[in-house]
C-alpha cells in the first residue's frame, strides 16, 4: 500500500529536514478537486515543528520526489501534501494482484485465538421476522468479515426454548389446536406454533375484558385470568419435569426448529453450533454458587442472590431469584462459560443483539471479568438499531410482524416484476428466471439492511431496495453482470503482464479504489461493520461505471490498452464478488 511505502521516507525526511523524529504519519484519500493519489496531513507536525504548514509540506514534497522512485510530483494545499505517484507503481501493483481471486482475504493464522459470533438466537414460540432478518444478516456477515481478516471464527446461537412465552403457545395448542400438526395444517412448524402464540394473546385479552366487566381492576384481571394461571402452572410442571408437558414441549419445539432450518437455508446463513437455554441455565446456577463462595455475589435475607456493581457505575443485579430460579443473566453467564469449554481456542465473543439490551451486556461482561475469565476482556456487543416499517413497530403477540419467509418471497416477486418490465430476459428458461429473481430479490434485501451502520435504526422500504439505480444491491449486481458480458466477448489472452502503459485518469482512479480493499476488510472486522464493505463496493462500482462511460474497452484499437482494460474489468468483478460474498450476497453471471 502507498501509505506503507511512503511512511518510512517521510519519517526520514522529517528527521533530515527538521531534526525531529515522528512515529506516525497521517494519510488520507486525496480530495477529488486536487491532483494526487494520497495526501499527507501536515497539521500534526506543527506540534513539534515551528513554521508555515505550506513551507513544511513543500520541503517534504521536494524530498520525496528526489528520493522516492514512485513519487513524481506533488502539490500543497494549506496543510495538506497531495502526492502524485507514477503509473509504474500502479501497474506493478496490478500485475501482483490480477491473478489472485482472493485479493484482500488474509489466511487464518493457526496461532491466533478464535472468535465466536452469536446471532439469530430466537424464541421457539414464533417464526423469524424482519427484526431477526437484520440480526441474522449482520451476525453472519460480521463472522465472514472477521474470518476474511485472518481469524478463525465459530458461528453460534442460543435458542430461547424455555419460559412462560413458550408455555403460552403450548397451552393454546392444547386448548384450541385439535391435534393439528404442520403436516395436517400444511404450514411450516414455526408458523403453526406462532399462530397459537397469537391465539393465546387473543384469548387472554378476552378473559381480561370479561373480568373487568365483572368489576375487577385491570391489574387484577391480568393476574387472575384463568388462561395465564394455567400457563404459569404449565411452566411449573415443565420445571418439575412432568412427562406429558416435557413431551409436548419437545414436539412443538421440533416443529419450530424444522421451520427455522428452512428459513436459514433460504436466507443463506449457517451455524457451527447451537446452544439451548434449557441446558445452559443450569450451568449458570452452578457458577452463581461458585461466585457466592468467592464473595463475588451476595445473598439477600429472602434467599435471592445479587451482585453489587454500583462501584463501577452500574446497579445491583439479581442473578438468582429467592425461589432459586434463574434469570436471563444466569443463563447468559452459563452459556458463555460452556462455549469456551466446548471450544477452548475461543479468545473472544461477539453478541449480535438489539440495542435495547445494551445495559444487559455491560453487566454480563463485567460479571464474567469479576469471575476471573481472561477471555472476558474480549467480549463485544454488536448492538444494532431496530427495523421499523412505515406503519411503525412490529408486535409478535398481536401478529403484526413481517414474517421472514413472506418477506423473502415478496422480495423475489418484486425483483421478478421489475426485471420483466426492463425486458432483459431473452433466452432465459423459467428455472433460470426463478433463480435470477431470487438472487436479485435477496441481494436487494441484504444490501439494503447491511449498507446501514449497525447502530442506526432502519425504516424498511421493500420497493426502494429493489432499484436498479443508486446505492442498491441490484445496481451493483448489474454492474457485475455487465463485466461478465465483457469477459465472455474477450477472445484474447488475459494472462499477459500490463507494462509500458500511460494510464488514463479513470484507470488510475479504479486502481486506487481496488488497492483500498484489504484495508477496508480489516477496518470492517475491527469495527464489526458490514456497512463499510457495502459502501466501499458501491463506490467501486460507481468508479467502474464512470470508467466504462469514459473509455472504450472492447472497441479500443490498441491491443495492449484493450487487454489491460479487460483485465482491469475482470479484477473489479472479482472484487465485487468477494465483497458481496462477505455480505452473504450472490452475484449473477447474466441479468
Amino acid at each position: 500500500m502507498l501509505s506503507n511505502i511512503l511512511t518510512a521516507p517521510i519519517q526520514k525526511a522529517v528527521k533530515q529536514l527538521f531534526d525531529v523524529s515522528i512515529e506516525k504519519v497521517e494519510f488520507q484519500i486525496t480530495r477529488k478537486e486536487f491532483e494526487g493519489d494520497i495526501t499527507m496531513v501536515i497539521f500534526p507536525l506543527l506540534k513539534v515543528i515551528k513554521g508555515n504548514p505550506t513551507e513544511i509540506g513543500t520541503k517534504i514534497g521536494n524530498y520525496l520526489t528526489e528520493n522516492v522512485a514512485e513519487v513524481i510530483r506533488f502539490n500543497v494545499v494549506s496543510g495538506f501534501l497531495n502526492i502524485v505517484v507514477s503509473d509504474d507503481y500502479y501497474l506493478t501493483f496490478f500485475n501482483e494482484i490480477k491473478n489472485n481471486p482472493d485479493f484482500g482475504i488474509v489466511a487464518v493464522s493457526p496461532n491466533d485465538k478464535a472468535v465466536m459470533v452469536e446471532y439469530s438466537s430466537p424464541n421457539t414460540n414464533k417464526p423469524l421476522h424482519l427484526g431477526h432478518v437484520r440480526n441474522n444478516l449482520l451476525g453472519y456477515s460480521v463472522a465472514e468479515i472477521i474470518k476474511a481478516s485472518g481469524k478463525k471464527v465459530y458461528k453460534t446461537q442460543i435458542i430461547n426454548d424455555r419460559g412462560i412465552h413458550i408455555c403460552k403457545s403450548m397451552l393454546a395448542w392444547k386448548k384450541f389446536g385439535q391435534n393439528q400438526t404442520p403436516e395436517s395444517a400444511n404450514l411450516k412448524g414455526d408458523k403453526l406454533v406462532g399462530n397459537f402464540y397469537v391465539k393465546f394473546d387473543q384469548e387472554y385479552k378476552t378473559q381480561i375484558a370479561e373480568l373487568i366487566a365483572q368489576g375487577k381492576t385491570e391489574d387484577e384481571a391480568k393476574k387472575q385470568a384463568p388462561i395465564i394461571l394455567e400457563a404459569q402452572q404449565m411452566l411449573l410442571d415443565w420445571e418439575a419435569g412432568k412427562p406429558e408437558v416435557i413431551q409436548l414441549w419437545k414436539t412443538m419445539n421440533q416443529w419450530v426448529y424444522d421451520g427455522f432450518a428452512q428459513t436459514y437455508k433460504n436466507l443463506g446463513v449457517d451455524f457451527d453450533s447451537y446452544y439451548y437455554e434449557s441446558n445452559t441455565y443450569l450451568l449458570g446456577k452452578e457458577v452463581v454458587q461458585f461466585g457466592l463462595e468467592k464473595g463475588i455475589f451476595e445473598k439477600d435475607p429472602d434467599g435471592s442472590v445479587w451482585i453489587d456493581l454500583t462501584p463501577e457505575g452500574l446497579d445491583r443485579k439479581i442473578v438468582l431469584r429467592s425461589d432459586g430460579t434463574a434469570v436471563y443473566m444466569t443463563q447468559d453467564i452459563g452459556t458463555a462459560i460452556q462455549r469456551v469449554k466446548d471450544f477452548p481456542d475461543v479468545g473472544g465473543m461477539v453478541y449480535t443483539v438489539g440495542n435495547e439490551q445494551d445495559y444487559h451486556f455491560k453487566v454480563l461482561f463485567l460479571i464474567l471479568k469479576k469471575l476471573g475469565f481472561d477471555w472476558a476482556e474480549s467480549l463485544f456487543h454488536l448492538s444494532y438499531g431496530m427495523v421499523e416499517l412505515p406503519s411503525g413497530k412490529m408486535k409478535s403477540r398481536e401478529g403484526t410482524v413481517v414474517d421472514a419467509d413472506d418477506l423473502m418471497e415478496e422480495m423475489t416477486a418484486t425483483a421478478g416484476k421489475i426485471s420483466t418490465e426492463l425486458g432483459k430476459l431473452d433466452g432465459y428458461s423459467e428455472e433460470e428466471k426463478a433463480n435470477l429473481f431470487k438472487t436479485i430479490g435477496l441481494g436487494a434485501l441484504k444490501y439494503y439492511i447491511l449498507k446501514v451502520d449497525p447502530k442506526k435504526q432502519i425504516l424498511f422500504n421493500p420497493e426502494e431496495s429493489v432499484d436498479f439505480a443508486g446505492n442498491t444491491g441490484p445496481f451493483i449486481q448489474y454492474t457485475y453482470a455487465r463485466i461478465q458480458s465483457i469477459l465472455r466477448k474477450a477472445d484474447f489472452d488475459l494472462n499477459v503482464l500490463a507494462t509500458d502503459l500511460e494510464l488514463h485518469l479513470k484507470e488510475k482512479e479504479l486502481l486506487k479504489q481496488i488497492e483500498q480493499f484489504p484495508e477496508v476488510i480489516q477496518n470492517a472486522a475491527i469495527n464489526h461493520s458490514p456497512a463499510l464493505i457495502a459502501n466501499y463496493t458501491y463506490e467501486l462500482v460507481k468508479e467502474y461505471n464512470s470508467f466504462y462511460q469514459s473509455v472504450s474497452i472492447l472497441g479500443e484499437e490498441d491491443k495492449k490498452k484493450k487487454t489491460f482494460r479487460v483485465q482491469l474489468s475482470k479484477k473489479v468483478g472479482e472484487t465485487i464478488k468477494t465483497a458481496f460474498k462477505l455480505l452473504g450476497i450472490e452475484v449473477p453471471e447474466r441479468m
